[in-house]
C-alpha cells in the first residue's frame, strides 16, 4: 500500500485548491501545503496535454532549490479547452459569463496534469475528461456567478458545485480529472518514485 511506501517520506502539495487537498487526503496520505507564486504562461504551439504539464513542471522547479531528500512535491494544473482554446482562469463575471455561455449546451475537454518531484527524479502526466453539459438559461448562469463567484476555476465552473448538479449531462473520463487532480494517475506516479 502506497501508505506504508511512503512512511519515511513527507508528501507536499503545492496547491491552494481545496478540491485538490480533498482529494489527496482521501488517498490515505498525510501531506502539508507550501504555496509559491509561478508565472503560468506557456510559448504558444504547444499541444493542450503538454500545455498541462509544462505548467505542472514549471510550479515544481520553483521548489528545486528547497527540496529535501525525504520531501516528495505534487503540482499539478488543469486546463479547460473548448475547440483547441485554452480557458483558464476568469478575471472578473463579464468573463465568468463569456465563458459559461461558451461550454453551454456543447461538449468540452479537461485536462489535469500530475508532476511527482523528488530531489533525484521527476515523473509527469496528464489525463482528459470529455464534460456534456445541457444549456444554460441566462438566469442560471447568472445565479451561479453570483453565488459561487467561480473566478479561481478554469472555465469558470466546479463540477462539484451547483453547475455540475443541475448542468451536468455526461461525463466521459474520470470526475477527479475535471476536479483536479486525477488520482488514479497521481497514485501511479507516486509508486513510480518511491519503488
Amino acid at each position: 500500500m502506497l501508505q506504508h511506501l511512503l512512511k519515511s517520506k513527507k508528501l507536499i502539495l503545492a496547491s491552494q485548491s481545496p478540491r485538490r487537498q480533498e482529494l489527496l487526503a482521501a488517498l490515505e496520505v498525510n501531506f502539508e501545503v507550501r504555496l509559491k507564486p509561478v508565472d503560468e504562461s506557456f510559448p504558444s504551439g504547444m499541444q493542450p496535454g503538454e500545455i498541462a504539464e509544462y505548467i505542472a513542471q514549471k510550479k515544481a522547479a520553483a521548489f528545486e532549490a528547497d527540496l529535501q531528500a525525504d520531501e516528495i512535491l505534487i503540482t499539478g494544473d488543469t486546463l479547460v479547452f473548448k475547440n483547441t482554446e485554452a480557458l483558464g482562469k476568469p478575471i472578473d463575471a463579464a468573463e465568468a459569463r463569456q465563458m459559461l455561455q461558451l461550454l453551454s449546451g456543447t461538449s468540452h475537454e479537461v485536462i489535469s496534469s500530475v508532476c511527482v518531484t523528488t530531489s533525484t527524479q521527476q515523473v509527469v502526466g496528464h489525463d482528459k475528461a470529455t464534460v456534456h453539459f445541457r444549456t444554460f438559461t441566462e438566469a442560471e448562469i447568472s445565479h451561479y456567478i453570483n453565488t459561487y463567484k467561480p473566478f479561481d476555476k478554469a472555465g469558470a465552473y466546479g463540477i462539484q458545485e451547483w453547475i455540475g448538479h443541475v448542468a451536468l449531462q455526461k461525463l466521459e473520463g474520470s470526475y477527479n480529472t475535471v476536479m483536479g487532480l486525477p488520482t488514479h494517475l497521481l497514485y501511479d506516479l507516486l509508486n513510480k518514485v518511491v519503488v
